[in-house]
Parts: structure tokens; C-alpha cells; sequence
């Protein structure tokens, strides 16, 4: 597999921009297809997995299908079985299947057929011993995600079956203090100072991962899947409903592909796919319809991003369809170790609560930067907010001001069509101390917008054959 160096793709992407900048047309146009042609690139470094040819069936190791029995021990076993053997399929056939964690091993692809609903139990005790994972960027001992793998290689979870995490206002999501998810005012949640406000303290403070336990006593809802500093991770046709928290999390991971998945899950924070100090990344013909952000690329929160310092880059996105949703491709708020060489075209976004189509979110706490974003050929049928919006000042948990100063260059649209842009056509919040720098729009066309633009502290924004409400940029 070759990795495109930071340099040679740098050089490439400051060629693009001063063929951008040029005169020519045909010349403006070869830098977009020499961009997207280093996406190419991404992509084939992405190899295909092979698993030898070893059935390893559930059934066979005492799991039942009446999605009331326990089935913990019996997948563990035939995953087990697997590994031990060298590897090869771990088979769910069709019928519901009640489990606790489940824990993915180096070479196995876990299948479910057709029919196969993995239902996960709502009991805190089956995702017990807590794990090295992590929460809204922070790291941390934690209860387990409902399906996890740490450092191992080679893994795939695929088939067309429904992965259910049963998660609902009566367990779960009532933990995020809110009324609407089932919070009862008294009961614990999040928010209190034993939960997030002392992750951020022992973040801050450097305190050891390994000392940092939460899980029982704590309320910090668990993943749902997280493959957790692995290589060559494959997630393919399978469905994901009912998340406790963010849905698909590959963090510190190299070598990705999330192809043909469906993320239908609306309760808080239950983001779609979220890569995080990742690297070579590709996702591709899934639907997203989410409580919160489609696709929010990430790099850790304040300190505990800065110290891991890994940014995440190479990453791909294409055919794929945004419904619900805050955003539809996010990068951040978690961002301090930076996001770079991002890469987004042949997607539809669409729905009534679909807040943005291209969201880029930081402050001076985050810090972090963003940097070479290319989208190509979207069609937007409508949007809440705006088209675009990059926002220096995202406040979340209160005040969210430090010394930090982020950075955002370098975003380039490129045929974009959209039929109601919602409130804003290009919102963007920069910096007095950082400029938004070099944005793009080529071939967009926003129809039925109530504010243009709204653009403060950004370098002039580029149009070319622009418009927006029917008026030439």
C-alpha cells in the first residue's frame, strides 16, 4: 500500500490553487481533476481484504435466536475460533440475536445475512470491564463500545443485517440532560461534575488514560462501533439503528472503508461516522440519516488532541446520501490535532432537518486547523442554516475561549447545485487573528436563500460562475 506523503500532496494542492488563480478555464479545470485524481489515489492505497476461506456459524457454538437468550459467550467463541484458526467468517444467520459488547480479533470478518438483527443489550453490566476508548475527544477507561476492536488488523464487520443497539429515552440517552431523550430533572447525566467536567480536568491535567475510570457510577454512554487504533478495517452493507452515542468511530485507525452502510439512528449525539486521528479513510455509498452530524471528521478536544497530536487525513467521501442531520460532512468540533486533504463529491443532501451541507466548527479552546477541502458535484435539495458554514466560535458546555487560535484555508466548492439553501447561502465567523483563508465557489447555484452571505473576518471569497438567488458572484 503507498501513502501519499504530506509533501508531494502538499505541493500538489499549492499547484491547484495557483492553477486556480489563473486565466485560463481549461487550465482552472485540470487542477480540480488533478485534486481529485490524488483521491483516486486514497482510495486504491485502501486495499481489499481477504479472510481465508473458514465459516465459523454462531449456531454452532450455542448461540439462539429468540432475542432473549444471551448470546455474549457464543459469539465470543466462534470469534474466537476464528482468530485462533487463522481467520476467516464469523456467520450471524437470520433471526434475532440478544448480546452484550462484542470484541472484533485481527483477521475475521463478522457477517450478518440477511434476516440478522444483532440486538445489544440495554444492561451497563454487559459492556463491563470498562476499555481504553474515548468520549467527545477525550480518552478514557470507559464502558465498552457495543462492537469494539483495539489495535487488531485486518478486521471487517459485513452482510445486510441490522446491528440494533436498542438504545431508547428509558436507557442510554436520558444520560445527555435532555427532556426530549427521556432526561428526568434530578436524575444524573453527563453533565454533572463527576462526569464530563472531570474527564476535562484529568485532560487538562494530563492524568494517565489508564487512570482516568468512569463506567460504573458514571453516566458516559458507550459507542457503538470502534475500531480503536487498527489497520485495515472494513465495515460493508450493514445497518446500524438505535445508537447510545456516536455510531461508526474508527480512531487512530490507517487504512479504512466504510462501503454501502445505513446509519438510521435519530437520539443525541448519535453522529453517523466519525473518523478521528485517522488516516486514508473512505466512505462511500451510504445513507446517513442521524441525530446529529452525518459525517464529523475529528482529531481530539483541547489538551487531551494536543497531546495525541495525530491529525486525520486522506480522507475520501463520495455517493453517499445525507438525510437528518446537524451537518452533512463536519469537520469538527473536536479538532486540535487538525484536519487536512478532505475530498467529497457525488453526494445528495436532502431533508427539511438537515441543518448544513458543509460545516467546518472550532474555537480557541479546540484550536486545530482545516485545511484542503475539496467538494465536487453535490446536489443539495434542502437545508435548514446554510450551504456553507466555517465557525470560528462554536460554543458548546458554555464559554468556549482560550489561547489557541485555529485555522481555516484552503475550502473549495466546486458544482454544487441546491434548490432551498435554507437561511444562509455561505456563513462564515472567522478571526480578527485568523482569516479564513482562500474559499472557492466554481459552478455553484443556490436557489431560495434568505441571506446570501454573511461572511466576517474571511479573506475574500473566490467566485467564479456563481450565483446565488439568481444574482452572479
Amino acid at each position: 500500500m503507498k501513502i501519499i506523503s504530506h509533501s508531494s500532496l502538499y505541493t500538489l494542492i499549492c499547484l491547484s490553487v495557483i492553477l486556480l488563480g489563473l486565466n485560463s478555464c481549461k487550465e482552472k479545470e485540470k487542477a480540480v481533476i488533478d485534486v481529485f485524481n490524488e483521491a483516486d489515489k486514497i482510495i486504491s492505497s485502501i486495499k481489499v481484504l481477504e479472510f481465508p476461506d473458514n465459516t465459523f456459524n454462531i449456531l454452532d457454538f450455542g448461540a439462539i435466536a429468540d432475542g432473549e437468550t444471551n448470546n455474549s459467550q457464543a459469539i465470543k467463541k466462534a470469534i474466537g475460533a476464528c482468530n485462533e484458526s487463522g481467520g476467516g467468517k464469523v456467520v450471524i444467520p437470520p433471526g434475532k440475536f440478544l448480546t452484550g459488547a462484542i470484541y472484533l480479533k485481527s483477521n475475521v470478518n463478522l457477517h450478518l445475512e440477511a434476516g440478522a438483527e444483532v440486538l445489544f443489550s440495554t444492561s451497563t453490566e454487559d459492556y463491563l470491564p470498562v476499555v481504553h476508548t474515548s468520549y467527545e475527544g477525550q480518552e478514557l477507561m470507559n464502558y465498552s463500545p457495543l462492537i469494539y476492536a483495539y489495535k487488531e488488523k485486518n478486521i471487517a464487520v459485513t452482510g445486510k443485517g441490522t446491528f440494533n443497539g436498542q438504545a431508547s429515552k428509558t436507557n442510554w440517552w436520558p444520560w445527555c440532560g435532555a427532556e426530549r431523550y427521556g432526561y428526568v430533572k434530578g436524575d444524573r447525566n453527563q453533565r454533572d461534575e463527576h462526569n464530563l467536567p472531570r474527564l476535562w480536568e484529568m485532560a487538562e491535567s494530563n492524568i494517565p488514560v489508564s487512570e482516568r475510570v468512569f463506567g460504573p457510577g458514571h453516566q458516559l454512554r458507550p459507542l457503538f462501533m470502534q475500531p480503536f487504533e487498527c489497520e485495515n478495517v472494513l465495515i460493508e452493507g450493514v445497518t446500524f439503528t438505535n445508537a447510545p452515542f456516536w455510531v461508526i468511530h474508527p480512531i487512530k485507525c490507517n487504512y479504512v472503508r466504510v462501503d454501502g452502510v445505513t446509519v438510521n439512528s435519530h437520539g443525541p449525539n448519535n453522529d453517523g461516522c466519525d473518523p478521528e486521528y485517522s488516516k486514508n479513510v473512505h466512505i462511500v455509498n451510504c445513507v446517513f440519516n442521524t441525530g446529529d452530524d452525518c459525517i464529523a471528521i475529528k482529531s481530539g478536544r483541547n489538551n487531551d488532541g494536543r497531546r495525541v497530536n495525530i491529525s486525520s487525513e486522506n480522507i475520501v467521501i463520495e455517493n453517499c446520501d445525507m438525510i437528518d442531520g446537524h451537518g452533512g460532512v463536519v469537520m469538527g468540533s473536536e479538532i486540535s490535532a487538525g484536519v487536512r486533504n478532505v475530498f467529497v463529491r457525488n453526494c445528495k443532501m436532502n431533508s427539511p432537518e438537515l441543518d448544513r451541507a458543509i460545516r467546518i466548527k472550532t474555537n480557541t479552546l479546540r484550536g486545530g486547523f482545516v485545511e484542503n477541502v475539496y467538494v465536487k458535484d453535490i446536489e443539495v435539495g434542502q437545508v435548514k442554516e446554510a450551504v456553507l458554514k466555517i465557525n470560528l466560535f462554536y460554543a458548546i458546555y458554555g464559554p468556549q475561549e482560550g489561547d489557541f487560535m485555529p485555522s481555516v484555508k484552503n475550502i473549495h466548492l466546486d458544482n454544487i447545485n441546491v434548490k432551498n439553501g435554507g437561511q444562509y447561502g455561505v456563513l462564515i465567523k472567522g478571526r480578527p487573528q485568523s482569516l479564513v483563508n482562500n474559499v472557492t465557489l466554481t459552478n455553484v447555484h443556490i436557489q431560495n436563500v434568505e441571506t446570501p452571505l454573511s461572511v466576517e473576518n474571511s479573506e475574500p471569497i473566490i467566485f467564479k460562475n456563481t450565483s446565488i438567488n439568481g444574482k452572479q458572484y
